[in-house]
């Protein structure tokens, strides 16, 4: 049965489903027995095989280049181990046959043809599956595996991302003729012939994480694909309408650019089943160690002394960071304490009670039908176009949603039955690939716009190759 059309009057809105494993994370149970390998091949093509049953868009691999630490010392409560994205990739293309193969990867430190080359070879071996999920890398401690510290000012890493992304496009664009090219901007020099035939999918899919208000922008004159961490409907709604309403100005239409938070699922057989397996989940989530590592990355302090299973602890926050390589997301630690404090005492909470409180939220929990209702609706009051599953289990996490909740959907009438025919990009319901020309000119008219509507040459998004904006702030 052919996808339905969202564009016919009376036809529901699709849901689009996809999976993500984890490169770093705090959802993983790892004391549960069914918890696999994060390094081991059959853990990737388990998930991507069970995702790719369920008529999943894309597999989505999460990468960093260096192991997070904890007090000097690697932190093992995380996943210790990340392969090479592409080779896990390629190694995937060979084994499943219609979903999209996601990775992440760094244009920080990479190079612009090297990318471009090891996309074009899995989109080549995947038959049009290939997407790159573009991160800057923001911090020296990462930079030190390149001997080269942070490589570049804060701002600038988003000035290369956008021109990164471009000489890509380029190369590609290439790609379809002689595969003769000439780029020379502020960040890269570069002139040859890029040794790949034209690809399947015209460009592999880009995705990018932008959440301020910048961050929107350059996902809106950059991306196809939004990956988003606002999972709840309401303030889905918010995000989804402002990131949509942003897409005229560049020339492009709602269809182009898809949004897909980060959700999780937890199911039972009755909705009372389902809101008791989620407190057990999220407790487990959660460890005695585990609670007291994400206090001390908030406190910034050694907090070994304290009893997880006591008050929070009775100290100031200290100055100096003793986590490496994790995004900090706290930005005022004296205020948040605060309202923590609050939330213990109204709730008579310990401290890893309040770690669950505040850092495990199950986005979707209840029946099989249940899930199914509410995904949908969520989609069709527009707070998504589809889902990135994130499960607490690896690599068997998302079995029962396969077998579950997918047939729900299905009944509904709001997810497909078989795959639509083409490459990635038709499955996720974009546009063909735009040229690299076509998304520079656009970049270029949305901010002449923009700079005669504020009367200012000093637009607050990142430069384009041919005229570099100087001042640039944090993208997500």
């Amino acid at each position: 049965m052919p996808e339905f059309d969202s564009s016919i009057p009376g036809q529901p809105r699709q849901v689009h489903l996809a999976a993500h494993f984890p490169g770093v994370n705090n959802t993983t149970v790892w004391s549960d027995p069914a918890s696999g390998s994060h390094i081991e091949f059959d853990s990737f093509a388990h998930l991507a095989q069970t995702a790719e049953a369920g008529l999943f868009d894309f597999f989505f691999l999460a990468e960093g280049l260096r192991l997070r630490e904890h007090q000097g010392k690697i932190f093992d409560l995380d996943v210790v181990g990340r392969p090479n994205t592409t080779a896990v990739l390629s190694a995937l293309a060979a084994v499943t046959k219609r979903i999209g193969l996601a990775g992440t990867l760094s244009s920080t430190f990479n190079e612009p043809f090297d990318i471009a080359r090891r996309l074009a070879t899995i989109d080549h071996l995947s038959n049009g599956r290939a997407a790159w999920n573009v991160v800057t890398t923001s911090n020296a401690f990462t930079g030190e595996n390149f001997r080269r510290g942070g490589y570049l000012d804060y701002a600038d890493r988003y000035r290369r991302a956008e021109d990164f992304i471009d000489v890509a496009r380029r190369l590609w664009d290439t790609a379809a003729g002689d595969g003769s090219f000439t780029h020379a901007s502020d960040f890269f020099d570069i002139a040859g012939r890029f040794p790949a035939g034209p690809l399947p999918g015209g460009h592999p899919v880009v995705f990018q994480a932008g959440d301020s208000d910048f961050g929107r922008d350059f996902a809106v004159g950059s991306a196809d694909v939004i990956f988003t961490r606002h999972s709840d409907p309401e303030s889905g709604r918010k995000f989804y309408a402002d990131v949509k309403s942003r897409l005229a100005r560049y020339g492009r239409t709602e269809d182009s650019l898809k949004i897909y938070p980060g959700v999780s699922i937890i199911l039972g057989d009755t909705p009372a089943e389902a809101a008791e397996r989620s407190r057990e989940v999220a407790s487990q989530q959660v460890s005695e160690a585990g609670a007291i590592a994400f206090l001390e990355r908030v406190w910034d302090r050694d907090l070994s002394a304290f009893d997880p299973n006591g008050p929070l602890p009775d100290v100031p926050p200290a100055a100096d960071s003793i986590s490496q390589g994790r995004v900090k997301h706290i930005k005022d630690a004296e205020a948040t304490i605060a309202r923590w404090r609050k939330i213990a005492e109204a709730e008579n909470l310990t401290a890893r009670g309040l770690v669950i409180r505040v850092s495990t939220r199950h986005s979707y929990v209840g029946t099989p039908h249940q899930v199914a209702t509410d995904l949908a609706e969520a989609v069709r009051t527009k707070a998504a176009d589809g889902f990135i599953l994130v499960p607490h289990l690896t690599p068997g996490g998302l079995d029962e949603v396969v077998e579950k909740v997918v047939p729900e959907l299905q009944e509904l009438g709001v997810y497909r039955t078989e795959y639509p025919d083409g490459s990635l990009r038709e499955s996720i319901g974009l546009p063909a690939a735009r040229t690299a020309a076509d998304w520079a000119a656009a970049r270029r008219e949305a901010r002449s716009t923009a700079a005669a509507e504020t009367d200012t040459t000093k637009i607050g998004v990142a430069g384009t190759p041919d005229a570099p904006t100087r001042e640039l702030k944090e993208v997500g």
